[in-house]
């Protein structure tokens, strides 16, 4: 690891080219105006391939503008933004979104399986490879018993597993999640954090979040980008370092888990700079 002073903030992250680091998504001096506001300033930073960065900042930061952008359904202002190589002009089709609304993201007329299935017609497959889809990713979170159920007559946390599930058929190189668990109880989200530690275990995806909860950036991520205050601009994109097997009471007790939460926590309120440590 290389922990480097890069344009008055530092970062940490497997340097580029390293063994198993694999640059997919750049984003490029990215700047995006509101008319004569500027939502993001000269933002960027790159991920690997099977890396889950979280996104961090105070609201108005433009961590949903980046989000987006990256999406393809902002056009930014200046700059760049690549993935896998291409450029994003628009919607690409290796990408898949969870949002925080996970009632305004399902069908409710469509049963369980089906919402899982329903994107997966853009990626050609057959009704067989798109029913054996739907079932693998409603195992895999936990829901093959409300495979013939509607959205409406599951709990939140259910209806935020059928949005991850579908996600997980779709099989996208990017997944952007936006919030994703911050309208469900305490208990349920922590249970949606340790899911999501193991789709990123079973499988081979980059996973971009954006959420306000310094405590759970820590917790499911390999990075944390800090950003500062409106215009948004990365402060800081620090390396988690904690094991990959992690348990909700025993990484929380480590010594370096308290030691970046405060950390994370101080740029957060302050925006001050990393010290070198």
């Amino acid at each position: 690891m290389s922990r480097l002073p890069v344009l008055g903030y530092y970062r940490c992250f497997p340097i580029r080219g390293a063994v198993g680091f694999l640059i997919v998504l750049e984003v490029l001096k990215l700047t995006h105006m509101y008319g004569e506001q500027t939502a993001l300033d000269d933002v960027s930073f790159e991920v690997g391939g099977n890396e889950l960065v979280s996104i961090v900042g105070k609201s108005g930061c433009g961590k949903s503008t980046l989000l987006r952008a990256i999406a393809g359904l902002v056009a930014p202002t200046t700059g760049e933004i690549r993935l896998s190589g291409r450029t994003v002009d628009g919607v690409p089709d290796d990408l898949a979104v969870v949002f925080q609304d996970y009632s305004r993201s399902l069908l409710p007329w469509m049963s369980v399986r089906d919402n899982v299935k329903f994107p997966l017609k853009r990626r050609g497959l057959d009704k067989a490879a798109r029913q054996k889809a739907a079932e693998t990713a409603l195992e895999a979170v936990g829901l093959s018993g409300a495979a013939g159920k509607f959205p409406w007559q599951l709990s939140g946390g259910m209806q935020q597993r059928v949005a991850i599930a579908r996600a997980l058929a779709y099989r996208p190189t990017l997944l952007l999640m936006d919030e994703p668990f911050g309208s469900v109880d305490a208990q349920t989200r922590e249970d949606l954090e340790d899911l999501l530690l193991r789709v990123r275990a079973t499988s081979d995806m980059m996973i971009l979040l954006v959420t306000h909860d310094i405590d759970e950036s820590v917790y499911v991520s390999d990075r944390i980008l800090v950003m500062g205050r409106s215009p948004g601009r990365v402060l800081a994109d620090l390396n988690v370092g904690l094991p990959s097997q992690r348990d909700r009471i025993e990484t929380r007790e480590l010594p370096a888990f308290v030691h970046l939460r405060s950390e994370v926590g101080r740029l957060v309120r302050d925006n001050a700079e990393v010290p070198a440590f």
